[in-house]
């Protein structure tokens, strides 16, 4: 197992990072499990569709910004509305996929368990 340093800026990364890879599952999954693994994998599809979206209001913002000519000086505010857009689009798939990968290591670690008691 890693070892945390001591510097808190390496604990808030951690912490932010490696959400829900801590749990080490001991014994076989049961229904309810199961089922709040479903419950978990919706919710992850629910919050990456919210990122998805956020991302395309900044993006719909930028281009209007971008469209009106009577304001030069909203066109740094297009450009930083562009950037938040794919900022925020980029960050949405990768906790997607970090918690998708997260889910199968414990749900296919808890059928190795079950495998090996049979």
């Amino acid at each position: 197992m890693k070892s945390i340093k001591k510097s808190p800026l390496k604990i808030r990364k951690m912490k932010l990072l490696r959400f829900g890879r801590d749990f080490e599952p001991d014994q076989e999954v049961i229904l309810r499990d199961y089922l709040a693994i479903e419950r978990t994998r919706l919710a992850n599809e629910r919050t990456l569709l919210s990122y998805i979206r956020s991302s395309l209001y900044l993006l719909l913002g930028g281009i209007a910004f971008f469209q009106l000519k009577e304001f030069p000086n909203f066109r740094y505010l297009a450009f930083l509305s562009l950037g938040f857009s794919c900022v925020f689009f980029i960050i949405g798939v990768y906790r997607f996929m970090l918690l998708k990968k997260s889910l199968k290591r414990v749900y296919y670690k808890s059928e190795e368990l079950e495998n090996n008691v049979e």
